[in-house]
């Protein structure tokens, strides 16, 4: 099982960027997004359900967009406006836990590498 992030990379203060994570080897119920800044804990971004149903860390919503196409098995994470507050390393994840857990890192089985944002103001 792997998950393959891409698509980070240096933006404007305002800008945007698209991120995709691309799962081979099995399907997940969840699949979210998490962000670790240097010298901070990891924390969840946003998930979307197989259903489609979607969850974000209240400060990222009405600027990033969740979303999977579940035939191609990927996971995408538009993000618009971007502050550089949002500057982070950023983790795809997959899991099949509960939906009371959709936020929980701890409960995601599977991740993908980091792929780096950097926010320039």
């Amino acid at each position: 099982v792997q998950l393959q992030a891409s698509g980070g990379g240096l933006v404007q203060a305002g800008g945007s960027l698209r991120l995709a994570c691309a799962a081979s080897g099995r399907t997940f119920n969840n699949m979210g997004w998490f962000r670790q800044a240097p010298g901070s804990e990891r924390e969840f971004v946003a998930a979307v359900r197989r259903s489609g149903s979607t969850y974000y860390l209240e400060s990222v919503k009405g600027r990033f967009t969740i979303s999977r196409d579940n035939a191609k098995n990927t996971v995408y994470l538009q993000m618009n406006n971007l502050k550089p507050e949002d500057t982070a390393d950023y983790y795809c994840a997959g899991g099949d836990q509960i939906l009371s857990a959709i936020r929980a890192a701890s409960m995601y089985r599977y991740w993908g590498q980091g792929t780096q944002v950097t926010v320039s103001s």
